[in-house]
């Protein structure tokens, strides 16, 4: 009988120390794993988007040549970065060569003029003669045709004069319209031709965004249309359509956006950025950013229920904006979602909810 006895104290002690640690365990699964904020799944109306990237290029570039040849530059006034105005001079082209034939045209205009007016007398004095029949009709005929030669002699020697004028002019090289000098070709002393492009430019400094779309957007997409580009250096951008490309790439299936930049707005040419173009406006369900983890590449968000245990959901995200991001299927508005911490938490775990100030 003693060796019962002493079994059943044993099996008993051993009780006795098994369950303080069995009521520690359960007051330990029992403990909340986090304290949360709760949210409700809002309705926002948002416009829906149009992702987009491309290059930032000139609206319009014009090119400045020289529309003369065989002439020495013999100043240069504009440089790369020079804002211009329209008309402002912007090279010199040697004019000595230029002023003699201009000279020499000049004087060829006022041989003419005396030939003309020789030969315009004579014609006079013919048709004041020839009802007298003091003056053969083959003579009368020749000083009238004489008249007509010095006359036609004239008009040439005056356009030519108007042509060495014009390439005197050409000897000043000018901005052909307000803008951004953005290449310059022109070296002191080099001997240009006509068509030699000396300068390039950006017309009236504007910048505009050409976007790369997919096809597949183009028949909503229209001019006028609002625009956000993220700039060069973090700054929202705010532009609109100005042109829907009329093709569409065979290598890319994409199509050309061209976006009108603000006037006052001259970001650097060159840059290539991203941004999005504004369709209609919808509603979106939301939640904050911070409420969204990702695992494994899929977004998911946890929703607590009566019982204060979190349930990970996996949802389909859309559009962002302030903060906020679209949820497009997963939860409803009924939804009490976790705003922050859930990188913490696992499925069914237990929390406690803050309460709301």
């Amino acid at each position: 009988m003693r060796k019962p006895c002493l079994l059943l104290v044993a099996v008993l002690v051993c009780a006795a120390l098994q369950f303080p640690c069995a009521n520690s365990m359960a007051e330990q699964a029992a403990a909340p794993a986090l304290t949360v904020s709760l949210t409700a799944p809002a309705i926002r109306d948002w416009p829906e988007t149009v992702p987009a990237s491309g290059w930032l290029k000139p609206w319009q570039e014009a090119i400045i040549a020289s529309e003369t040849s065989g002439l020495r530059i013999t100043d240069v006034l504009a440089d790369v970065g020079s804002v211009v105005t329209k008309g402002q001079t912007l090279a010199r082209l040697s004019q000595d060569s230029v002023l003699a034939d201009l000279r020499k045209q000049e004087a060829a205009v006022v041989t003419a003029k005396a030939n003309l007016t020789k030969a315009k007398a004579n014609a006079d004095r013919a048709r004041q003669l020839s009802t007298s029949g003091a003056l053969a009709d083959e003579k009368i005929t020749e000083y009238l045709a004489d008249e007509q030669t010095a006359t036609a002699s004239l008009t040439s020697e005056e356009a030519a004069l108007d042509g060495e004028k014009i390439k005197l002019a050409h000897t000043t090289i000018t901005a052909a319209d307000d803008g951004l000098i953005t290449s310059r070709s022109a070296n002191l002393g080099a001997v240009v031709s006509t068509g030699t492009e000396l300068f390039r430019m950006v017309r009236q400094q504007r910048v505009e965004w050409q976007a790369e779309v997919s096809a597949r957007y183009l028949p909503r997409i229209s001019e006028g249309l609002s625009v956000r580009i993220n700039g060069p250096e973090g700054h929202v951008i705010a532009g609109k359509v100005r042109l829907v490309g009329p093709s569409v790439s065979t290598d890319t299936s994409r199509a050309i956006v061209y976006v009108a930049l603000p006037a006052d707005i001259r970001p650097r040419t060159g840059l290539y950025v991203t941004g999005s173009i504004e369709l209609q406006t919808t509603p979106a369900l939301t939640v904050p950013e911070t409420a969204i983890v990702f695992r494994d590449g899929i977004s998911y968000v946890f929703t607590a229920g009566e019982d204060k245990r979190v349930r990970r959901v996996r949802v389909e995200t859309g559009r962002r904006n302030n903060g906020e991001v679209e949820i497009v299927f997963g939860i409803d508005r009924s939804s009490k979602v976790v705003t922050s911490g859930g990188a913490f938490l696992s499925d069914n775990d237990l929390v406690k909810i803050a309460e709301k100030n």
